[in-house]
C-alpha cells in the first residue's frame, strides 16, 4: 500500500510539473490544473496554512518547511491525503479527491519555493 501511495504522489507530481510559467514562475492566469490547485489550497488549506494554526508550516515560510523530509513533496502528498498530526485528511474537506489534493499541495509548494524547478 506504501508502495502504491508513494507512486501515485510520484505520478501526481510528474503530473503537476508543468504547471508554472516560463522560467518555472507562477502563471499570471491560472487555467486548468494549476487553477484546480489554486482553488483547493484557497479554500481549504489556506485558512490553517496562511497562519500557521494548530503548527500548520506557513505558506511562504520556507523555514517553516526546511526540517521535512528530503522526499517531502512524495510525504506532503501523503499527508495531505492522509492527514497528519493536527491535520485532517485533506484538510478535512472528505469530498476532494486525491488528484485535486495533490495539486493544492503542489500550488502551495510553488507559493513557497517559486524558484524551485518542478521538473
Amino acid at each position: 500500500m506504501k508502495r502504491f501511495a508513494l507512486s501515485l504522489a510520484l505520478a501526481l507530481l510528474l503530473t503537476a510539473c508543468g504547471q508554472t510559467g516560463p522560467n518555472n514562475t507562477l502563471p499570471t492566469e491560472p487555467t486548468g490544473t494549476w487553477q484546480l490547485g489554486q482553488k483547493a489550497y484557497n479554500d481549504i488549506c489556506a485558512r490553517c496554512h496562511e497562519e500557521g494554526l494548530d503548527g500548520a508550516p506557513r505558506t511562504g515560510d520556507r523555514a517553516a518547511w526546511n526540517d521535512r523530509s528530503h522526499l517531502w513533496e512524495a510525504v506532503l502528498f501523503e499527508h495531505a491525503n492522509s492527514g497528519y498530526y493536527e491535520m485532517p485528511a485533506k484538510g478535512g474537506a472528505e469530498t476532494l479527491d486525491d488528484a485535486t489534493v495533490a495539486r493544492a499541495a503542489e500550488y502551495m509548494l510553488t507559493l513557497t519555493y517559486p524558484d524551485t524547478p518542478r521538473d
